[in-house]
């Protein structure tokens, strides 16, 4: 059972993992953060824009509301299609701020890969034996 336990650790104490989890947490903020951009900010003016829309409110009947034989009142049955607009905003909106984050990273990557790399500085030891060198060169 102890190795179980230790291999578990061992996998869980991985950088991938950890950095897995650390994305997935940030991920959910973020889409929290987008979510209440395109609810709170981006759409009332575009439903002011369309004539005062409220697109959260958007919505088909199917089958309106009612009272059954016990006298238990029935809820309508609707098509909420302005919640779907609002979540596909969100997913354009999240999948165009990833895709920026993952072209400005590759972009750093790149850059990471041309600079230059400069040459250490030789050691008095390796001066030395290009002194010696030369010296027997001559």
């Amino acid at each position: 059972m102890s190795s179980f336990i230790q291999k578990f650790k061992a996998f869980a104490m991985r950088g991938n993992v950890v950095d897995l989890a650390v994305g997935i947490i940030i991920g959910a903020a973020f889409g929290k953060i987008v979510s209440s951009l395109v609810a709170d900010i981006i759409m009332p003016p575009i439903g002011v824009l369309v004539g005062g829309v409220k697109f959260n409110e958007l919505k088909v009947s199917i089958k309106s509301a009612s009272v059954d034989e016990t006298g238990k009142a029935v809820e309508a049955v609707t098509l909420n299609y302005g919640n779907f607009i609002q979540a596909t905003v969100d997913f354009i909106i999240v999948a165009f701020a990833i895709f920026l984050i993952v072209q400005l990273m590759a972009k750093m990557q790149k850059k990471e890969q041309e600079a230059p790399t400069v040459a250490p500085m030789p050691t008095n030891e390796e001066k030395l034996l290009t002194e010696i060198r030369d010296l027997l060169k001559k």
